[in-house]
């Protein structure tokens, strides 16, 4: 690894990036009623890579927070009753625009996430334009259904009729996290949308910019006024008032599991319904029959991509002891072959992480792993003259109780552990709090079959690691969640059933 030295030169930015910035200099990052709104207090956005500062983010305050909900609330019972049809133009319309503007997007994304502009230009943002398009089709497929019922008591010469129906929650807090900030937002708005309800939209504080844009684009696309409303803040202050307020309906959350738990704890407010995305801390699983020239780097991207700042990385990895030095070798080297850099320089294959605050708890996790009698074969230390870059680290010589491998890093952090037998290695893949996600790399059909249905996971790949499209449901176990994001089955997220009963 060599240390990164690229530093962007904002004259060098794309002129509709640079003039997005510009824009947002005036401090009009809040979007509420259709309209641009600033807020007294302000904080920092950051490029993470160098810390140069991107501009300066309105921080919500509680005035705004009601205000936002109440537009919201004001809105929901007309967008309920627009006909799914224009539901669906409009959500098509959304995803047109990105696909436009998707190398802006990508720009913004980079400066201020850190991921590599690759990323973002051809994984992440295509992929949010996905969400719009998917549930646009789901928005036109929304059904009840009859039923015959046994009941034997109507009037004489009536009949009785049963039937369901689908109607929207109403009022929805999406608070989304900052490590796939476009991509994890469409999740949220694309379903909601789609069944009628409206959004009050909280990003991240570290990447509030690709939120902003996408709000522009909304209103430009006729996305109805108070429909969307997008309130940028801090998390303990703006986030919580907005999880907490009487008037959402539902929170939709993705993030850490501890932030999760604050969450379920605002909704007793009025019993709001919720779904959460939280934590992992998945296993990738390679079997003595696997195909290396496969598992290898598919096992490195699996931890590596994003820097590790994936609910889904693969971090811990087990690998049969027959090949176990083979593949953990494999993986540190290419641990070690990695460009790591500024997202914008067309080399890096890695970034930053996003924050100096999070590069700090990384390192915190490696500093303590070290202390137990851990051993880093390669990596293990942050890097790099500028920035919060963190090596590229493979851990060995560990216990399964070490808090290296039972926490979540959210970091380029993989674990690796050997074993003798399938039994064993079932054992420890559930041997943790979460259940978002695994791997297992295989050419036997059994195997493949039985450790997908013994692994308790949300999602279980074979052969591949973090596959994703918007037909695909996500989500965990135990305490990576509630609930699904994605897919059909993210629809029922935003939809309540209503059971209607009628003599005629």
């Amino acid at each position: 690894m060599v240390s990164p030295s690229f530093s962007f030169d904002p004259a060098s930015l794309r002129a509709d990036v640079r003039a997005f910035l510009d824009r947002r200099a005036r401090g009009e990052g809040l979007l509420i009623d259709g309209q641009w709104h600033s807020a007294a207090n302000t904080f920092a956005t950051v490029d993470p890579a160098t810390g140069i500062e991107l501009g300066q983010i309105p921080a919500a305050g509680a005035a705004q927070v009601d205000t936002a909900v109440a537009a919201a609330r004001a809105a929901q019972k007309g967008w309920a009753a627009t006909v799914p049809a224009e539901r669906a133009r409009i959500l098509w319309k959304i995803a047109d625009l990105i696909e436009a503007n998707i190398d802006e997007l990508a720009e913004l994304e980079t400066l201020d996430q850190g991921k590599p502009l690759f990323v973002g230009r051809w994984a992440e943002i295509p992929g949010a334009a996905a969400q719009f398009r998917f549930f646009a089709g789901q928005a036109m497929a929304i059904e009840g259904s009859t039923i015959e019922n046994s009941i034997n008591y109507q009037p004489e010469g009536k009949q009785m009729r049963s039937w369901t129906v689908r109607e929207a929650v109403g009022v929805v807090a999406a608070i989304v996290p900052w490590n796939s900030p476009l991509v994890l937002t469409a999740m949220k708005l694309a379903p909601a949308l789609a069944a009628g309800c409206t959004v009050v939209l909280k990003p991240a504080e570290d990447t509030s910019l690709t939120a902003i844009r996408l709000g522009e684009l909304m209103v430009e696309a006729g996305v109805p006024a108070g429909v969307i409303n997008v309130i940028t803040g801090l998390g303990g202050e703006t986030g919580a008032a907005l999880a907490a307020h009487p008037g959402v309906d539902k929170i939709a959350f993705t993030g850490s599991t501890a932030t999760g738990r604050a969450v379920l704890d605002a909704a007793k407010t009025n019993f709001k319904r919720v779904t959460l995305e939280l934590g992992g801390k998945s296993p990738s699983i390679v079997m003595p029959d696997a195909d290396l020239s496969l598992a290898i780097p598919g096992v490195a991207n699996a931890i590596y991509f994003n820097g590790g700042q994936v609910c889904i990385a693969g971090s811990r990895l087990y690998v049969h002891r027959s090949i176990h030095d083979q593949v953990v070798e494999g993986v540190a080297a290419y641990a070690k072959g990695l460009n790591v850099g500024h997202g914008l320089a067309p080399e890096t294959q890695m970034g930053p992480v996003v924050s100096a605050r999070h590069a700090e708890r990384v390192e915190g996790f490696l500093q303590r792993a070290k202390g137990q009698g851990a051993t880093m074969l390669t990596g293990g230390e942050r890097f790099g003259d500028a920035g919060t870059f963190i090596q590229p680290t493979v851990v060995v010589d560990v216990r399964p109780d070490m808090e290296i491998v039972q926490e979540e890093v959210f970091g380029p952090v993989l674990v690796a552990q050997a074993f003798d037998d399938v039994e064993e290695v079932i054992a420890a893949a559930n041997d943790s709090q979460y259940g978002l996600a695994a791997s297992v790399w295989t050419e036997g059909f059994s195997n493949a079959h039985r450790m997908a249905s013994d692994i308790k996971a949300g999602t279980v790949w074979i052969n591949c690691h973090a596959m994703y499209d918007a037909s695909l449901a996500i989500g965990g176990v135990k305490q990576s969640g509630w609930g699904r994001d994605s897919g059909r089955q993210a629809l029922e997220n935003y939809l309540e059933w209503k059971t209607v009963c009628a003599v005629v």
